[in-house]
């Protein structure tokens, strides 16, 4: 069953007018351009579109990580002006300290919210038996596969229990079949929480699989060119990808990405 079908279509991110001038020492860079969009709670949400479109500046402003030259982000209605405790982001490399074991990784952000991690002890165990990382606990991010460091990302992230997740492209550096796997991870563990997901990533694909809807932004300076909402059943397998709406849709999409020019529209 869908979980985020059964909430009410409250929304949970507002994105207004993102704008983003970059000054660097051979001139600006103009990376957003008027992007205005809703995330309902408990949606996934894919942004799509071709590199430099500015999809991980627009993830970054989300997480406050830094600011918009014009527009803002809202989350439940204020503005984010730094980081947000809410808010969990995963990047595109799992970024494990090395000299830490995984478990040791997976507390880092307790430390930086002075939080005690044994207070989290069930969450944090059911997470790891969840990912198939159970055993691993003191295994050093060198003696784990590259899905194995992006399922302990995963970990890291909602052990704190966040209600927004921020996924830039975290999959991209993967293996076909483990990125397949780690997709299917994701979709369950939305289906099993309802967390507000917002992933990034340049795959068609990937977008459709995963999404409710996909915001699709045009080519640098990015600008809103369309919307499209997913209505395929979850759960949905692997298997998907290969039936002809899908791959209708696929073509749709990518359409949309190698003639947008901006002037938003929705798909229905």
């Amino acid at each position: 069953m869908n979980f985020q079908k059964q909430q009410k279509p409250t929304v949970k991110v507002g994105v207004v007018d993102a704008t983003k001038h970059y000054s660097t020492r051979t001139g600006v860079i103009h990376a957003l351009e008027g992007v205005s969009f809703d995330v309902r709670e408990g949606e996934l949400v894919c942004v799509l579109g071709p590199s430099g479109c500015g999809k991980t500046t627009l993830l970054w402003s989300m997480a406050g990580l830094h600011s918009l030259t014009r527009g803002q982000v809202l989350i439940d209605g204020e503005a984010v002006t730094q980081p947000h405790p809410q808010v969990a982001m995963m990047f595109q490399e799992a970024n494990l300290l090395p000299w830490r074991n995984l478990i040791r990784n997976i507390y880092l952000p307790f430390e930086i919210k002075r939080l005690k991690p044994s207070d989290y002890r069930d969450r944090i165990n059911g997470l790891l038996k969840r990912v198939g990382l159970a055993g691993f606990e003191h295994k050093f991010p060198r003696e784990l596969s590259g899905g194995m460091q992006q399922r302990a990302s995963i970990v890291r992230s909602l052990a704190v229990d966040p209600s927004i997740m921020l996924m830039d492209e975290p999959f991209g550096a993967l293996d076909a079949f483990t990125r397949d796997e780690m997709n299917l991870l994701i979709q369950q563990i939305w289906m099993d929480t309802g967390k507000t997901i917002i992933f990034i990533t340049h795959n068609i694909a990937e977008a459709i699989f995963l999404a409710d809807r996909i915001v699709v932004l045009s080519p640098r300076p990015g600008r809103l060119s369309r919307i499209f909402p997913i209505d395929f059943e979850r759960p949905r397998s692997i298997d998907l990808v290969t039936q002809p709406h899908f791959i209708d849709l696929l073509v749709e999409i990518k359409k949309s990405i190698d003639h947008s020019g901006g002037g938003a529209s929705v798909v229905d």
